[in-house]
This record gives structure tokens, sequence and C-alpha cells, in this order.
């Protein structure tokens, strides 16, 4: 703001300087100076151009302070000041108007386009242009809010209020979530005469709003831990908020058939709504974790740690019946039945040691065979040494699992 007051009065100072030459040079040549078809020396239509323009400067160098003063945006002020650069061209005209002796000329033109003005009232651009006066009279809301079109289902950060559209980027839209897309959008000044238009950051040096994020527990949980987990999550986050509004996060509860919803309450800034959502999230999820009192209430499998003890149970499960599958599978074979291809390479030591384990232990693995359809016999794939000593035991039957061809 102190950029613009200066070059506000840079700009005042230059064109009183630029008058003043103009008004001496018109005295000290009076009479000299050639004068333009309505009988107004050159030096003397500077003169009044400068002072329109110096009229200008000086009502926007005032609305500036003025705005610095009560410590309003400067957004508002640059608003005002496109009024009074509209309102010095108009004097301008009218100025060389007078200068070239077609005043009244350029009178009856002015009144004749007022007049077909009047007839477009109802025309979308005289509408717009209309809505603009009254936007940038009565700001309800300015570049760097907020706002939100409920009928158009439309939410932006407004960048420009122009004399047609306004400008907004789009917040949403593409992303699931209250972020600017950085997607802009005009919306015709013409519509606002006939939209609800909702302005989330009315300060907009403090925009700040409620928000909630609802977290279910179960009804065994513990609640004076669960609260406090939650409302700790965002102090931790907001604290600079709650400092700034003086308002602290609280907590208020409804009952449902799973459990029961706690809703955290807590003051958020507008625009990074969004991630503070997250941040109090994650520390509530981490809490949450932690605490073994306090358990997340899920429809149809009641809570969380119910749960995870399902998936182990459904685990178990799984691996039982995976087990007696595998047992499906195995068959008492006759022995005679069975061919040992290794049973000339096996060490015989090895095999009575083996039939000494098996007497006394049993068989603790069958052995794995492949039939042969051709000769209805078994051939041994794995457990040759086992088979052996099955066989040393006089054994009539082996526990087999059977590989088919």
């Amino acid at each position: 703001m102190k950029r613009t007051l200066i070059r506000h009065a840079l700009w005042l100072a230059a064109f009183l300087a630029l008058a003043l030459t103009a008004h001496l040079i018109f005295v000290y040549q009076q009479g000299i100076s050639p004068a333009l078809p309505g009988k107004v020396p050159w030096p003397r239509l500077v003169c009044m151009l400068a002072l329109v323009l110096a009229g200008a400067s000086l009502m926007s160098l005032c609305t500036s302070a003025f705005f610095a003063f009560r410590e309003r945006p400067e957004s508002e002020a640059k608003m005002v000041v496109r009024l009074y650069r509209l309102a010095a061209v108009v004097a301008m005209m009218f100025v060389f108007a007078f200068a070239w002796g077609q005043l009244g000329r350029f009178g009856e033109f002015f009144s004749l386009f007022g007049g077909m003005l009047l007839g477009w009232s109802l025309q979308a651009p005289v509408s717009g242009f209309a809505a603009f006066l009254l936007v940038s009279i009565k700001r309800p809301f300015r570049p760097g809010d907020r706002i939100q079109l409920p009928n158009l289902g439309l939410t932006g950060d407004v960048v420009e209020v122009g004399a047609m559209y306004v400008v907004l980027d789009q917040v949403g839209g593409t992303v699931g979530s209250e972020d600017a897309v950085g997607r802009h959008i005009l919306v015709p000044n013409a519509m606002l005469f006939s939209q609800v238009v909702i302005n989330f950051t009315v300060v907009q040096k403090a925009a700040y709003m409620l928000d909630e994020i609802v977290v279910r527990v179960t009804y065994d949980s513990d609640m004076n831990m669960a609260e406090r987990i939650m409302l700790d999550a965002a102090k931790e986050v907001t604290k600079d908020i709650i400092t700034a509004t003086g308002v602290e996060p609280y907590i208020r509860s409804d009952l449902y058939d799973y459990g029961v919803y706690l809703r955290l309450r807590y003051q958020t800034a507008v625009q990074h709504r969004p991630k503070i959502a997250y941040e109090i999230n994650k520390r509530i999820l981490q809490g949450v974790q932690k605490a073994p009192r306090v358990d997340l209430a899920i429809p149809f499998i009641y809570s969380y740690r119910a749960g995870l003890d399902q998936k182990e149970a459904d685990a178990q499960n799984a691996e039982s019946r995976a087990d007696k599958a595998a047992e499906k599978q195995i068959r008492q074979i006759d022995i005679s039945q069975i061919v040992n291809p290794d049973q000339n390479i096996l060490d015989s030591k090895d095999i009575e040691q083996l039939a000494m384990s098996i007497m006394n232990a049993g068989l603790l693995q069958p052995i794995v065979v492949r039939h042969n359809a051709q000769d209805n016999m078994y051939y041994i794939l794995a457990g040759h040494a086992r088979f052996e000593a099955c066989k040393k035991l006089k054994w009539k039957t082996i526990a087999a699992i059977v590989k088919y061809e």
C-alpha cells in the first residue's frame, strides 16, 4: 500500500507541474499561441487536461490513504480507483469537445448514446457493467476472496473483477478437495444479479471458518482418551489460528448403530482447509493406533481391531483348510505296488537307523509317488529311504501322496 500511495503522489505532482507549466505558457503567450477551432489556445487545453488527470490522481491518493488508514485490503482501493480513471476519461472527452467548439453536438451525441444505453438496460453487457459498478461500490467480494456460487455449483478465489466478468481461480473441480486448481473461470457480471454469492473470506487478513472432522469409535472405547487425542491433534495443528481467533477446538457427539460419532470442531484457515484437515486426521490416526483403549468403529465389522482379529482368524482357517486338503491327498498304498528305483544305491546302515526312528516315532511325513496307469504301479518321487525303512519293518502299507500323470 505504501508504494501505491507514493505512485499516486508522484502522478499528482507530475500532472500539477504540467498544468502549471501550461498555464504559464498561456499567460506569457496570450494572443500569440494558436487557438483551436473552439477558440481555446492549446496551452489552455493542456492545462485543463492536466487538471482533470490531477483531480483523478488526487482522488486516488485520498482513497488509497483512507483504505490504508482503515486497514482495508489494497485490492479494494484499486477497484474504486478504476472508477476515477473512467470518470477522468469521460471528462477529457468533454474537454476536447469544448476545445474544438463541438460541446453542443457532443452533448447531443452523448444524450443519444445515453438513451441507447437506457434501451439496452436489460441486455447482458449493460447489466454486467451495472453489476461491476455495484460490486466496486458495495464490495461484497474483492480480489483474493474465496466465494461460492451454490446455484452454479462453483467455488473459486477471485482473481479480478472486470467491467464484464469476474475471473475465478477454481477451487476443486479437478480434485476432490478445496484446493485452488489454477483453472480460471469467467463468470459474467450480469449473472451476479440472480445468484447467491457466499463469501468465505470477508476479512482477508484473518479468513477463518468453522470446520469439522468426524471420527467413529466403538461403544467400549475410552471416551475421555479419544477426546483427548482429537483435541490435542487439533490444538497442535491450529495453534496459530487459536492464538489469532481465541477459539479453542471442542467435541460434539452422536450415537449410531455401530458406535459413537465424535465431531471435532475447530477454526481453520479457509484457503488452507484441506491441508489442515489432513494434518489433524494423520495425528488422530497415529494417536488411536497407540491407544489400546480407543478403537475405531467400522460398519459390519464393528471395529478396526475386531477386523484385524477376524483377518487373522480367516488366515488360520484358510491354513487349516489347506492342511485338511493336503491330508485328503494322502493315501495308504500297498507296499507291493510301489517301485523304488533307488533301492540299490541306499546305505543299509542309514536304512537301519531310519527304521529304528520310524518304529519309535512313526512315519512323520508321507512319501511321494507317481502312479503309472499302464502297469498300475507307483514309482517313488521322494522318500526312497523312508520306504525302504518301512519295508524293513515288514509294513504292509505306507502313507503316500499320489501324483497322477
